[in-house]
């Protein structure tokens, strides 16, 4: 007997938590999926994830990891996906919704992926969900679009084109600081020959980095092979950093510097960090917010402040949403209001750690073009890091990690060289 397989194809602007609730609970199905009713389905997603981690951190109850050591939420997006599923794969399941499978996940890691799922999918429906074209999975399926709260039954899967780049959208002159900061130091931060472990899991082996002001870097590797490390190693979060060759904005690090001092010249942003703003944020007041290192704004912002914020609005086009809440804009604004506060301070180092995770193409490509007029405009140094290569990224080196047995190594590519 055939098996029946759906692919969804979805916008940010989807009201994906809407359909999942449909399909699970199978009270009033959508159109064209009857032949769920009955059947008992799980759900591969971030918000599932998100429910677990929270599970853990309020009743130290481990259902994911159970049996280990490792909590949830110090794993990698990848390392979480994979415990979700195999969680999954132990229930009496008659169908599975995959949202945004692929995301996270290094080439091995997806290739790995689509051979489990291939042969779930001889056993029981398949429906996935995908925002971004490239990530739709090979099966027999029956396509359909989500926009908003709406399915749509594609008929003709031609009829869908492979997505093209987005030109450049952001053509004004990107807003100045209110204040410069500056350094005296040729190099942001240096790493010599470092190594990392965790017990006897070596995670990082002689690792030696150099960040220059106006420099444009990729930082990329498969899951697990310590990019997250490495980042917190300048971000001051990771106490393993000390004993190490690590210089800091021309400090060496353990000589007394403290985090403040080094967020004061660091921006960062990673999409997790949305989380932490859930209350009545105005759009304007996000921003300015980050001329404070703060989740809110918690002071009275000047003039000169409110003015900074209405200049990067406008280069964003979204000069009409000042007063806006931040929760009620589409996950693509979301995105580059983020990005945008991490960078209103021109900081000397910008770190964007997977900044279009969960993007759909179009919102991606926004995000990337931002990043690159960032680059081009400024003396910030930008540390994009990514799982995927991103049409339409133009870093101009690439530090790439490399598992081993002894811990990832590093080499840096540039220029189609490699060093």
């Amino acid at each position: 007997m055939a098996i029946d397989h759906w692919t969804i194809f979805a916008d940010n602007e989807s009201d994906k938590d809407k359909l999942f609730k449909q399909l699970l609970e199978a009270r009033v199905l959508p159109k064209g999926f009857a032949a769920l009713h009955g059947l008992q389905g799980g759900l591969l997603s971030p918000s599932e994830i998100d429910r677990y981690i929270e599970e853990e951190e309020r009743h130290d109850h481990k259902i994911l990891t159970q049996g280990s050591t490792q909590h949830l939420q110090t794993m990698s997006s990848g390392e979480r996906k994979k415990a979700l599923l195999n969680h999954l794969l132990k229930q009496p399941l008659d169908f599975l919704i995959l949202d945004n499978p692929l995301d996270n996940l290094d080439m091995a890691s997806r290739a790995d992926l689509l051979r489990l799922l291939e042969q779930l999918s001889k056993k029981i429906s398949v429906i996935q969900l995908v925002n971004r074209w490239e990530d739709r999975l090979p099966l027999k399926s029956t396509y359909y679009t989500l926009q908003n709260d709406e399915l749509r039954r594609i008929q003709d899967l031609k009829s869908i084109t492979t997505p093209t780049k987005t030109t450049t959208v952001f053509k004004q002159a990107v807003p100045l600081p209110l204040e410069s900061i500056n350094l005296n130091t040729s190099k942001l931060v240096s790493f010599k020959q470092i190594n990392i472990a965790y017990g006897e899991k070596a995670v990082l082996k002689e690792i030696s980095w150099d960040l220059k002001p106006g420099e444009y870097w990729q930082l990329s590797g498969p899951n697990g092979s310590g990019k997250t490390t490495l980042l917190s190693l300048i971000t001051g979060e990771n106490p393993k950093a000390y004993g190490q060759d690590i210089t800091l904005f021309g400090k060496r690090k353990g000589s007394g510097e403290s985090v403040w001092e080094i967020k004061e010249k660091l921006g960062y942003f990673t999409p997790a960090m949305t989380d932490r703003f859930r209350g009545y944020h105005s759009l304007e007041n996000m921003l300015i917010s980050g001329l404070h290192d703060s989740i809110g704004l918690y002071v009275k912002p000047s003039a000169a402040e409110q003015r900074l914020a209405q200049e990067w609005l406008a280069f964003l086009g979204m000069e009409a949403l000042g007063k806006q809440y931040f929760h009620e804009l589409s996950p693509g604004q979301q995105r580059l209001i983020m990005c945008v506060r991490a960078m209103i301070k021109h900081p000397p180092l910008l770190i964007l750690d997977e900044p279009t995770t969960g993007l759909d193409d179009h919102s991606a490509a926004l995000v990337i073009d931002l990043v690159n007029r960032m680059a081009a405009a400024s003396q910030c140094c930008i540390v994009f890091v990514s799982h995927r290569k991103e049409a339409g990224l133009h870093p101009q080196y690439t530090l790439v990690l490399k598992p081993g047995a002894s811990g990832s190594t590093g080499t840096i590519e540039f220029d189609n060289a490699v060093t």
